[in-house]
């Protein structure tokens, strides 16, 4: 495993994480394919629906980042459900400056502890099918696949 120190992001570091997510989503995000197929929506491109489902996030969820170096590589965004015992993962990204070090899979098993901390006993993330990178290392670190969804879109 990658050497990563684990911590609660300050909200101080929001705007730093804000870049760092934004970006390692930018090859694999929908919102940037439907820019792709329709431009932005109303005027609002898929950076700045990011950046509105950003704020939301680090309004509510648990920030979590990894440091590498005294510098921030990674970072997860999650929710607990204590009643039942219940992680869910929303967003694990990792610098695009980064990738391939193992960043990705020691911010995933990092995000377990804490979940494990916590009293959890299960565990929930959700991928894109065309993700590959994300599919392959949730597949080797023993996920399952319990259901699947296509995102279906229309212009009114």
């Amino acid at each position: 495993m990658a050497d990563l120190r684990f911590r609660i992001a300050d909200p101080a570091e929001f705007p730093r994480l804000r870049e760092l997510i934004i970006d390692s989503f930018e090859p694999i995000t929908w919102f940037k394919k439907l820019d792709e197929l329709y431009g932005p929506l109303n005027g609002c491109d898929w950076r700045r629906r990011w950046e509105k489902r950003l704020a939301a996030i680090f309004g509510g969820e648990t920030i979590l980042v990894g440091e590498a170096d005294g510098e921030i590589v990674a970072a997860a965004t999650c929710t607990y459900d204590a009643e039942a015992a219940l992680g869910f993962i929303d967003l694990l990204a990792v610098d695009q400056r980064s990738k391939g070090q193992g960043y990705g899979r020691a911010m995933l098993q990092g995000t377990l502890e804490h979940f494990r901390a916590l009293g959890a006993k299960y565990a929930n993330l959700d991928c894109l099918t065309d993700n590959e990178a994300g599919n392959a290392l949730y597949q080797s670190e023993g996920w399952r696949i319990v259901a699947s969804s296509n995102r279906y879109f229309l212009e009114l």
